[in-house]
């Protein structure tokens, strides 16, 4: 007995909904990550070395290959340490 093509209508159209979903995601995560592969076990190395990469480039993902710090990387430190008492 066939089925009506009219009673698969509605599971195209999710099966539609649930592709365009994914590929939205995918390109949005694609596009944060400065059009690379979106990393995943992002370890506490891995996290302080995006951390680094962001403060020196201002992109999470960025690279320099320069020999030389921007100027002002010098007081650009994360840590924060306690005002000395004199």
């Amino acid at each position: 007995m066939p089925v009506p093509f009219e009673a698969l209508i509605p599971y195209g159209i999710i099966l539609a909904m649930f592709g365009a979903t994914g590929a939205g995601m995918s390109k949005i995560k694609h596009m944060q990550n400065g059009g690379k592969r979106a990393r995943r076990s992002i370890d506490q190395w891995d996290r302080q070395m995006m951390d680094r990469d962001r403060r020196l480039t201002g992109y999470l993902r960025g690279q320099s290959d320069h020999a030389l710090a921007p100027v002002g990387f010098e007081l650009n430190n994360p840590w924060r340490v306690e005002k000395r008492m004199s």
